[in-house]
């Protein structure tokens, strides 16, 4: 299955669809879409707290249940939050199997920037 470019139109390739639908579903505000309120994640809502531990397992535990709820192509098995760095964002490394088609049991590692300096 492949998909397309939500900012340019073109086709994507399967990785970078899930890739770019994984990015959809954590930086969409829960209650934000229009018929579909409950899509979404946590994650925007966590944005400016202090990064402490417990803060690090919110950002986790809201990852792994929107990929589970909203992305069926892929199984999440770890999930790290990378916090500060030079530019001060916070970003999450999500490891997962594919569990669509062919490729389902392949490993896949995605990577998402929270913006807003989070």
């Amino acid at each position: 299955m492949h998909g397309m470019n939500a900012r340019t139109g073109k086709a994507l390739g399967d990785l970078a669809h899930i890739e770019q639908s994984v990015a959809d579903i954590l930086l969409t505000p829960i209650g934000s879409r229009v018929m579909r309120r409950d899509y979404g994640s946590l994650l925007p809502e966590l944005i400016d707290y202090p990064a402490t531990p417990s803060y690090q397992q919110k950002l986790i535990a809201a990852t792994a249940m929107a990929i589970l709820r909203w992305e069926p192509r892929i199984r999440p098995s770890r999930v790290m939050v990378h916090t500060g760095g030079l530019d001060g964002r916070t970003s999450i490394e999500l490891q997962a199997t594919r569990q669509d088609g062919v490729f389902r049991g392949q490993a896949v590692a995605l990577s998402v920037s929270l913006r807003g300096g989070a």
